[in-house]
């Protein structure tokens, strides 16, 4: 395998993996957007007890005042911003598809920017979920610098 067939494989895994991020947020987008004219509360309340959760503990009770807030308007809203942020990481993944530099480019300012977030997150406690999500953003983020900086030097590579 040449360094080009590699390095346009690498790409596309990364590419998938950002469809895959936005394949979940239209899912969940949709799951949101079908909350409209329900009982937001009342469903938040049987998640919470369907899982035996403690209605008066912290988070349970943040999601179940928060359910209570949620109007139609801003459902719509959520699913509107839902669907904005998957077209973003449908778009960059079809850059990085088609090895685009200015997909690089967005995927690695785009990376950058929540892992600040992640660390504070991570530094609050440890999971593994959290650490899987640092750990994958980072390695995409460092790979993104690295395929960069060796198209900088060589722009024939792709």
């Amino acid at each position: 395998m040449t360094l080009s067939e590699k390095i346009k494989r690498e790409l596309r895994a990364v590419a998938v993996f950002e469809a895959g991020k936005g394949l979940l947020v239209i899912f969940t987008g949709l799951a949101v957007f079908s909350l409209i004219h329900q009982n937001v509360q009342m469903i938040a309340e049987q998640l919470v007890g369907h899982l035996h959760l403690n209605p008066a503990k912290t988070i349970p009770k943040i999601f179940v005042e928060s359910a209570r807030n949620l109007t139609d308007g801003r459902i719509r809203l959520l699913a509107l911003f839902a669907l904005l942020y998957a077209s973003m990481r449908f778009v960059e993944s079809y850059g990085l598809w088609f090895g685009k530099r200015w997909a690089e480019w967005f995927a690695l300012l785009s990376g950058g920017v929540y892992l600040p977030m992640e660390l504070y997150e991570l530094a609050k406690g440890f999971t593994l979920l959290k650490i899987f999500f640092v750990l994958v953003n980072l390695i995409i983020v460092l790979y993104m610098v690295v395929m960069l900086r060796r198209k900088g030097k060589d722009n024939r590579i792709l």
